[in-house]
């Protein structure tokens, strides 16, 4: 293999790594709740995390209006120093409409990224 080549497989196999490693939004819903999330952004990971090295994963509810917008978050579980974040960011997602208001449970992992 030249260097050429060696350099973009080294520079894509990075590239593929650290988005792994960006905190990713999981959804888990219960069997009652089938609605679909239409808009969605990843958490930013909050500096204090970042320089305690923290990793974990913060399930939170969102209680979803039948537009689709969020009326309330609660945390369910997860670090302090990154529940705030993961509420926050839920806030802003959106739902597909719906006939009634629904209950969303939502799980979203955090990892450092070096």
């Amino acid at each position: 293999m030249n260097p050429l080549m060696r350099q973009g497989a080294v520079g894509a196999l990075i590239l593929v790594v650290a988005l792994c490693l960006l905190p990713t939004p999981i959804v888990a819903q219960d069997s009652s709740a089938k609605r679909r999330i239409v808009e969605h952004s990843a958490p930013p990971y909050p500096p204090l995390a970042r320089s305690m090295a923290l990793a974990g994963a913060v399930k939170v509810e969102a209680q979803v209006a039948p537009d689709g917008s969020v009326k309330n978050v609660e945390i369910k579980g997860g670090h302090p120093v990154l529940a705030q974040a993961a509420a926050n960011t839920v806030r802003r997602w959106r739902w597909e409409p719906a006939a009634h208001e629904s209950h969303e449970l939502v799980e979203i992992k955090f990892s450092p990224v070096e």
